[in-house]
């Protein structure tokens, strides 16, 4: 099992578990996810990333910005500024009879600790 965890947010991965092997977290919510659920989370987290580093450069010192992305089951939009940034997560609910749908957020600085977290986790199977 891998874990981590820090004020206002957790992430934890145990590949033993067959069906919900991921958990993420906040101060007032957890939800476990599938393989698929999190395998897809990582395409929109890394694109979101990369989205935001890409215009950090053209932002003035005052200004803000919201990077916003689909990818499979998961909506997302990163927003704030040059220096910090919040975390808001969609999985879509609508399709199959037992899909969940859940919303996640995470403000900063809990939303960079917990996506490099995940980061973490997902170069960590990789290996």
């Amino acid at each position: 099992m891998i874990q981590y965890e820090g004020l206002g947010w957790r992430v934890a991965r145990d590949s033993s578990r067959a069906y919900f092997p991921v958990l993420l977290g906040a101060d007032r919510f957890a939800i476990e996810l599938t393989h698929h659920e999190w395998n897809s989370l990582e395409s929109l987290i890394r694109n979101l990333l990369k989205e935001y580093q890409g215009l950090l450069n053209q932002l003035m010192e005052e200004e803000s910005l919201s990077v916003e992305l689909e990818r499979n089951v998961w909506w997302g939009c990163l927003e704030g500024d040059r220096k910090s940034w919040s975390l808001q997560l969609v999985l879509d609910g609508k399709g199959e009879p037992s899909r969940r749908g859940v919303e996640i957020y995470w403000p900063s600085p809990a939303s960079k600790a917990v996506t490099d977290a995940m980061r973490k986790i997902w170069d960590s199977s990789q290996t």
